[in-house]
């Protein structure tokens, strides 16, 4: 007796395999869709409908659509988290996700897990639920553990307060063949997005009295990347880069600023920029919840917090003096420290050298190197990162 409320065949209205193309940041991903590889799915969550589901589509001519992936993603030096926007933007073309929320989940999963990497499914209160193995150091979204491994959840922002973590949710088991590898979030290039994508920024800020304008290009795609971007570790975090276009409107500015300045004065220049460029709201405020804001997006954001700051001026620090830094992390505040040839003001001792506080978010106090604002002279601080150049 058949019982299964699921019923999946090979769609009727595609007969021949067509070429579908979209954009995707710095260029066009094309690919075969075949006939074969749509399948239908009346939205009925259990195990036995998503086996069925597999079951058919791993029979279908996909393999072309996966190399095509693969490809671009090697073409385009995209990382794991970009390469799965990839994912998500073709899972998109195949099967929309307002029209089928599951069944556009199922091409996530199935496009991801033939490409190698270890991801599953669970089910529960009627919902879908997408894993994939991770061995970071993640946090604000929900995991489970197997054996020796971790799974975190890629679709938690789809379902945000409906998301059930009391073991509502049971795993699909389905042993996928050469679906091994494990998922990274670390993000060390940003695409060359498209020149007429950009758009111009003005800033402007005062040093020893003196005024400077900075015009900065910004693209507001870094936004969409970085959407359900999660909670990575202080390291990952710090070291997202700003795309081609941006860096080349900022960087060199600012060595052209400082290039007649000691490296002491230099820095406290940028310190001064990260502080005064850009409005100051927490992301309670702003975002309704935290959020942190990769060097990119808080140059194209109106306002930003601590975190944001702490790492744009890691990164401006980094890439104009390439500085050993550390980051002092305290309950409600973080803030950054520089290692220079001697210590300034009240120094961090740290594995045996001093590092001097720059305070790259507006206090009360207009703060100099070496100097911490009084309400954190008490606190127990954290240092959640040391930067050690190669």
């Amino acid at each position: 007796m058949v019982s299964l409320v699921l019923i999946m065949t090979l769609s009727v209205h595609k007969t021949i395999a067509q070429t579908t193309s979209f954009e995707f940041y710095e260029g066009a991903f094309n690919f075969i869709e075949d006939p074969s590889i749509n399948i239908a799915f009346d939205d009925s969550l259990s195990s036995s409908s998503i086996l069925e589901f597999y079951d058919i589509i791993d029979k279908s001519n996909y393999q072309p659509l996966i190399d095509s992936l693969l490809d671009y993603k090697e073409k385009y030096e995209l990382n794991d988290w970009l390469y799965y926007q990839l994912i998500r933007k073709t899972a998109q073309q195949l099967s929309a996700k307002s029209d089928n929320y599951a069944r556009y989940t199922l091409y996530k999963w199935f496009l991801m897990v033939k490409s190698g990497y270890d991801a599953r499914l669970a089910t529960g209160d009627n919902q879908i639920i997408f894993y994939i193995r991770n061995e970071e150091d993640i946090s604000d979204i929900p995991f489970f553990n197997l054996k020796e491994h971790k799974y975190m959840c890629l679709n938690y922002h789809d379902y945000g307060k409906l998301f059930n973590g009391n073991g509502a949710y049971k795993p699909v088991d389905i042993n996928v063949p050469n679906a091994h590898k494990a998922f990274s979030y670390k993000v060390t290039r940003i695409p060359d997005f498209k020149p007429d994508r950009y758009v111009e920024r003005q800033l402007k800020f005062k040093y020893k009295s003196k005024a400077y304008h900075f015009k900065i290009k910004l693209n507001n795609d870094i936004s969409d990347i970085f959407a359900n971007y999660p909670g990575v570790d202080f390291e990952s975090y710090f070291n997202i880069p700003l795309s081609k276009a941006t860096y080349q409107s900022l960087i060199p500015v600012l060595k052209e600023n400082v290039k007649k300045m000691a490296q002491k004065n230099g820095v406290d220049y940028l310190m001064r920029f990260t502080r005064y460029a850009f409005l100051y709201e927490n992301d309670e405020d702003n975002f309704g919840k935290e959020k942190r804001l990769s060097p990119e997006q808080t140059l194209l954001n109106q306002y930003s917090d601590c975190d944001d700051r702490a790492a744009l001026f890691f990164y401006l620090v980094k890439e104009i003096y390439n500085l050993p830094m550390i980051t002092l992390l305290y309950p409600t505040h973080i803030t950054m420290a520089v290692q220079f040839e001697k210590p300034i003001g009240d120094a961090i001792l740290f594995n045996g050298k001093y590092y001097s506080i720059c305070e790259p978010t507006p206090q009360q106090q207009n703060l100099r190197i070496g100097e911490l604002s009084n309400n954190l002279k008490d606190q127990q601080f954290e240092i959640v990162y040391h930067y050690e150049p190669k």
